[in-house]
């Protein structure tokens, strides 16, 4: 057993900055790097391009990434562990199979772990009465089964290790909680007994300050956001990992950004209910019991994490397609501005209206002024300029596409000092709804297999 091992932060959603994996592989010693791809929208995304083209459905930055990092990893013998395969692990294993090929890596190993994809199970799930209810909702499933996007069960990290036993030098999953990434190599470098709900917690603590990147180490920052050094050339967290379950949040000399109690604290309250019960598939951990302590320049003790053990149940995430919407945009200058906005934005309501257009919602907000604090924003005097920003949903295609050329006739017929309209007319988007579901764990087989080239 390993007296402690370092997991580095490489990624805390598909859009991050490219260059962190590589920067945290060759910027200080580090035997695991974890990149966090995938939010409930994404898999959607996945899918439909998968439906476009069998090739696809993973995240493509990925690819290119390894054609820069694998020689790294394999001098430093540093794994990665990643649920950017998506909708599609084995295609984005191939896909760095090739990669390595063309710049001559031999011996590597990749491991990819599928399983949660139940897309294509519904119809027998619902035969046999499991209704996948909306948990906010109460609804069945059967209310949108004609406009499911997408089905992924949220898997935990035991698959994950089973990959790493087997030698794999990289792990490709699907939906495998981002917690998951960080928690596996801990189970398997320490031997942990996976019903220890402490060690689990412990593991799942650190995952969920590593999930999101750069904002465990002062990005996003809601505190002394000034104060950060360096934010230009952050460096992303990493988690120092002990057998006993305490972990020391840090990240590389030399780099931007800070670990502190305050950053740290902010990453673990990020995207949490009740703070007692974090329910992942792996335990329940009480994020009450977490203990944080200063023990140097960019270092976090975190110790004292208590956990509960696991539900019979997954999370299921489901994406469904839920109509059209679409937004333009108009720029008012001073004089005036912000009554010019407000003028232009009711005689667009009116025309809409004089056409019988249908529309589910109609949203308008004056940037610069209310966008972000809506009512409770404050009243500004004379401003510069004001942008009117206008958008409309609707199950009906047709109104969606009418208001799309109503936009610009306001630029000749509203009110003046109008600019900033480029790009033509708005277009049709489709609008993705999310449908969160419980499912029992025994109706789920988690697969993993390991092959080298």
């Amino acid at each position: 057993m390993k007296e402690k091992i370092r997991i580095a932060s490489g990624q805390g959603f598909w859009g991050d900055l490219v260059d962190a994996p590589y920067k945290q592989a060759t910027g200080g010693p580090v035997d695991y790097i974890m990149m966090d791809y995938l939010a409930e929208v994404t898999m959607s995304i996945l899918q439909k391009q998968k439906l476009k083209d069998p090739a696809f459905g993973y995240a493509r930055d990925i690819p290119p990434l390894m054609e820069r990092l694998l020689p790294v990893i394999k001098e430093k013998n540093i794994k990665v562990i990643t649920n950017g395969g998506g909708v599609n692990p084995v295609a984005c294993r191939d896909a760095i199979f090739k990669v390595a090929e063309k710049i001559g890596i031999k011996n590597l190993k990749i491991g990819i772990v599928q399983g949660d994809n139940i897309l294509d199970n519904i119809d027998e799930l619902v035969s046999k009465g499991i209704e996948l209810k909306n948990m906010e909702t109460g609804a069945s499933i059967k209310t949108v089964r004609d406009k499911i996007l997408s089905a992924n069960v949220y898997l935990g990290a035991a698959p994950v290790v089973e990959c790493l036993k087997q030698g794999a030098d990289i792990v490709i999953t699907g939906r495998v909680t981002d917690t998951g990434l960080t928690l596996a190599p801990m189970v398997y470098e320490f031997g942990w007994d996976m019903t220890n709900w402490d060690l689990m917690s412990a593991g799942t603590v650190a995952g969920h300050i590593l999930e999101c990147g750069g904002q465990a180490s002062g990005g996003n920052f809601l505190g002394d956001w000034k104060s950060i050094p360096d934010l230009a050339r952050i460096g992303f967290p990493i988690a120092e990992a002990f057998p006993n379950g305490e972990v020391i949040i840090t990240k590389h000399e030399n780099t931007g950004g800070r670990v502190s109690i305050e950053t740290v604290s902010e990453q673990l309250v990020y995207e949490i209910g009740d703070p007692k019960d974090y329910i992942t598939p792996d335990c329940i951990a009480d994020f009450t019991s977490i203990q944080l302590e200063n023990i140097g320049e960019n270092k976090v003790r975190v110790f004292g994490v208590k956990g509960f053990p696991s539900t019979p149940f997954y999370k299921v995430s489901m994406s469904y397609s839920d109509g059209y919407s679409a937004a333009g945009s108009l720029t008012y200058c001073w004089p005036e501005a912000l009554e010019k906005a407000k003028a232009a934005d009711e005689i667009l309501r009116i025309r809409l209206n004089d056409l019988g257009l249908k529309f589910d919602e109609i949203r308008s907000e004056f940037q610069g002024y209310n966008a972000c604090h809506g009512p409770l924003a404050n009243v500004i005097n004379e401003p510069n300029e004001v942008v009117l920003r206008f958008a409309v949903r609707s199950q009906d295609k047709y109104s969606i596409e009418r208001f799309g050329k109503e936009i610009a006739p306001l630029i000749l017929t509203g009110p003046p000092g109008v600019t900033g309209f480029a790009g033509g007319r708005p277009k049709p988007s489709d609008v993705v709804a999310y449908w969160p579901a419980l499912i029992q764990k025994d109706l789920v087989k988690p697969e993993f297999v390991v092959e080298d080239l």
